[in-house]
């Protein structure tokens, strides 16, 4: 076990050696839950992320479901999809957990839908985005969102709010696909155009490179998709390279604005406009509460990432609650599906078709509260499907 995984103590339901040798039984009925996530490498703060979301669900709502015991069994990819795929090879077969969960990249997710397929689990996604991931397992169900949910809804406001001119930089893999093309068909159906494009690398970017060709080419605004964990280090180069003393505004999908790096980021950030499912501010009680109980518990603000993984928890248990127990992967795919709560993002629900989230977007402002940066929301699309699957 790697140091990290010792410190966040996130084998939450673990039996006592002592208590498992007199009540066998119990410890052989608990349910396992694989959870695959990033804790090291580029995408080390969403694996945390979401390891600290599961941890607090866990605490906050107990280890017990049903009468069945739940233990989280926290694995570490680096986000690397071969390391994904022999790791949950290795929850299913060794250690006979009943759900896989998690999954920081798309290609991690995807790495294991054909093995949820085989062993007939539930995988429940946590954060990957792109809209094809439902359709690659029957089995497959997700509480994050996809880029197309929020791509599609800024790419039309830009060109409501007098932007026409945008350059865009997207991460060269699925996701930044997606966003990319679905804000590009919406922001040119209202008249507006790119004026240039660039891709960077999933790993290791540098953008300072790619962000003065952009300054050169003089947008009105610039559209970036970066994955969560790297937004810190895109507004550093952005904010070094003068793009927000040349005018140039930043827009897109929330990923780059979390609210988990924001309070490290410059002040270039202000004004940012985004468009997302979650803010940290988001003024429900119930979220006020949650951010409350996570600040207390990590010492950190919540960000998109731990909202996913906190309601993957909730999925699992009120699942578990409608089968009475019963883990049986299709009974709980079946209870799974049409499944409606109140998040501390607002209300969500899984579309009982795709097995994909339904959810409000907001139209985001980055603003100084209380001194802090924060996504501020100023406007509510309310339970977006994902348009990809939708087609519109």
């Amino acid at each position: 076990m790697r140091p990290g995984f010792a410190c966040l103590s996130l084998i939450v339901a673990a039996v006592v050696p002592a208590l498992a040798a007199l009540h066998p039984a119990a410890a052989a009925d608990a349910i396992k839950i694989g959870l695959i996530v990033p804790m090291t490498g580029g995408q080390a703060s969403t694996g945390k992320q979401l390891a600290n979301a599961v941890q607090l669900y866990v605490k906050q709502h107990g280890d017990t479901v049903a009468g069945r015991k739940i233990e989280v069994i926290l694995r570490d990819d680096a986000a690397n999809p071969d390391t994904t795929k022999r790791l949950a090879q290795e929850l299913i077969v060794n250690d006979k957990v009943g759900i896989v969960a998690g999954f920081g990249i798309t290609p991690t997710a995807l790495a294991v839908a054909p093995l949820a397929t085989q062993a007939r689990i539930p995988e429940i996604v946590m954060l990957a985005g792109t809209s094809i991931i439902t359709e690659k397992s029957p089995y497959i169900v997700r509480t994050s969102f996809t880029l197309a949910q929020s791509s599609t809804i800024i790419g039309d406001w830009a060109v409501k709010n007098g932007i026409r001119k945008v350059a865009t930089l997207t991460t060269d893999y699925a996701p930044g696909n997606d966003a990319l093309e679905f804000f590009r068909q919406h922001l040119t159906a209202g008249g507006g155009e790119i004026v240039d494009s660039v891709k960077v690398p999933l790993a290791n970017p540098d953008f300072a490179p790619f962000l003065q060709r952009i300054r050169d080419a003089k947008p009105d605004a610039l559209f970036v998709f970066v994955p969560g964990g790297q937004g810190g280090n895109f507004m550093k180069q952005f904010a070094e390279r003068g793009l927000d003393k040349a005018g140039i505004r930043v827009i897109g999908p929330g990923d780059v604005m979390d609210d988990d790096l924001m309070p490290g980021m410059p002040d270039a950030a202000l004004g940012a406009i985004t468009a997302h499912m979650y803010s940290a501010v988001h003024p429900s009680d119930m979220n006020k509460a949650f951010v409350r109980d996570y600040k207390a518990a990590f010492g950190s603000r919540p960000g998109f990432v731990a909202v996913g993984g906190y309601d993957g928890m909730h999925l699992i248990y009120e699942a578990l609650k409608k089968t009475g127990g019963n883990s049986d992967g299709d009974a709980l795919v079946a209870a799974m599906k049409g499944m409606a709560w109140e998040s501390p993002r607002g209300p969500i629900s899984i579309d009982p078709e795709t097995r994909d989230i339904i959810q409000n977007i907001y139209i985001r402002k980055v603003e100084k509260v209380d001194g802090e940066l924060y996504n501020v929301e100023l406007q509510t699309f309310e339970a977006v499907k994902d348009p990809a699957k939708t087609g519109k």
